[in-house]
């Protein structure tokens, strides 16, 4: 049985057999190619959002998908009960390519930060230090587990699984004043993204980042950068830290490490990695075989195809691009984010869903974050042109949405047109009428296309 191609059926079964716990699109793939997904109807959409950056080298990569089916024809798994070469190479190459020691791996970037959390405290365990305390930013984002969404700064993801495991300190984003402030001596470690994806594409400030990490080495902490969505190449950067001139003790992978396999990964330098004794953590899908050969291809695919010189190029174009659409629509409020993680922030006239469904509609995936901003996470082989498809794309909904004028506009419609005014002349005085005409407004409003250009 097969139901690949009826939509209507596959909503009925989701709808009746899964739980609801998702706000799904109207949309099913069954395909894709490149940076371009098709439907069930056979339409065609440029992904913008690659699966929340996952799809780091688009749909139907060869090496990647070659990669995989071998290794499928040979062990899908294997236990770590034993040695796994594909395991062994992988860490070999992260810890090549990065600040690290060592590397354990999982499935995904939940257990990854999980075990950046428990490590963190066992390293002050065995050291005989009562240090459990981690700080973390508000508005962050590092998971769904119990323990993630306590380090989490967005109440939403905790309130329905109260009570929360404690030993987490949340302190505002890019604010060293109040970071040194929760500082205590039972404080761990200090936990943050780069750039916070899940709030609406923020990144950290560079001088924030380097007094975090000051900061870290003046009181022994342990500096824990989460890059579940950053890493790989993201941000113009193998990892995003290297934007920052700033190297942690622990950072964290998923996302796009395994360009669609799950796959999760916590690197640590030497000495951090003796909070972790035999049998103190592990993982039974963790480094197997089928994900580790796909996260090489991965790797492979970024040194010999120039992936991250092709994400520097693109990501400048397009903020570029996307800029000027911002001084030409005053409902952009802002462009923002690193490389080809990008938030675009628009004003209370125009909701992320209802963008990201005119989007939808015209053959563009993007995600929706909150009320107000869209993300962009496209696979990082996106093309300028196809960067400049969906600036355009964005251009022509923006043409049709009647956004706020700037102030100036704003007080021209508040007034009324000369011809109001001599039509009411029996009720104003004159001097109303000559203070209007001192200001040369126009015999009438333009036309709302006028205004556009």
């Amino acid at each position: 049985m097969s139901i690949e191609n009826d939509f209507a059926l596959i909503k009925d079964f989701d709808q009746n057999y899964c739980l609801q716990v998702f706000s799904l699109l109207p949309v099913a793939f069954v395909k894709g190619k490149g940076c371009y997904l098709y439907d069930t109807e056979g339409k065609k959409y440029l992904d913008m959002i690659g699966g929340i950056a996952v799809n780091c080298l688009g749909y139907g990569n060869p090496k990647l998908a070659s990669a995989i089916s071998q290794q499928a024809k040979n062990i899908i798994h294997a236990c770590n009960y034993y040695y796994i070469p594909q395991k062994s190479e992988l860490a070999y190459r992260l810890c090549r390519a990065s600040f690290a020691d060592k590397v354990f791996f999982c499935n995904s970037g939940a257990e990854a930060n999980e075990a950046a959390i428990k490590l963190a405290r066992s390293y002050f365990y065995y050291k005989d230090v009562n240090r459990y305390e981690i700080i973390t930013a508000d508005m962050s984002f590092h998971g769904r587990t119990m323990g993630t969404i306590a380090a989490t700064g967005q109440a939403k993801f905790s309130r329905p699984f109260e009570p929360s495991v404690p030993g987490f300190v949340h302190v505002p984003y890019n604010d060293i004043e109040a970071l040194i402030d929760a500082v205590n001596p039972h404080t761990a470690a200090i936990m943050l993204e780069l750039v916070q994806g899940e709030s609406g594409v923020h990144p950290a400030d560079k001088e924030y980042i380097q007094a975090v990490k000051k900061l870290c080495v003046e009181k022994g902490i342990l500096l824990i950068f989460d890059e579940v969505q950053t890493g790989v190449g993201r941000t113009g950067k193998m990892f995003c830290y290297q934007n920052f001139g700033v190297t942690p003790d622990i950072m964290t992978l998923a996302k796009g490490l395994g360009g669609g396999v799950p796959i999760g990964a916590m690197l640590c330098t030497d000495q951090v990695a003796t909070g972790f004794r035999v049998g103190d953590h592990g993982s039974t899908f963790g480094g197997n075989p089928l994900a580790c050969a796909a996260s090489i291809a991965v790797m492979e695919e970024f040194e010999e195809k120039g992936i991250i010189d092709n994400v520097q190029e693109v990501s400048s174009e397009l903020f570029e691009k996307l800029n000027k659409l911002r001084t030409k629509y005053n409902c952009i409020r802002s462009v923002r984010g690193m490389g080809l993680l990008i938030g675009i922030e628009f004003d209370d006239t125009i909701t992320a869903q209802g963008m990201r469904e005119q989007l939808l509609a015209m053959g563009f995936l993007v995600s929706a974050i909150g009320k107000s901003v869209i993300r962009l996470a496209p696979p990082l082989i996106l093309t300028k042109d196809q960067a400049g498809k969906f600036v355009k794309a964005l251009d022509k909904i923006l043409k049709n949405v009647s956004g706020p004028k700037n102030v100036f506009d704003k007080i021209k419609d508040a007034l009324p047109t000369k011809n109001q005014v001599k039509h009411s002349a029996s009720r104003i005085t004159s001097a109303k009428i000559d203070r209007l005409d001192e200001l040369d407004l126009p015999d009438s409003k333009p036309d709302a296309d006028e205004e556009d250009d």
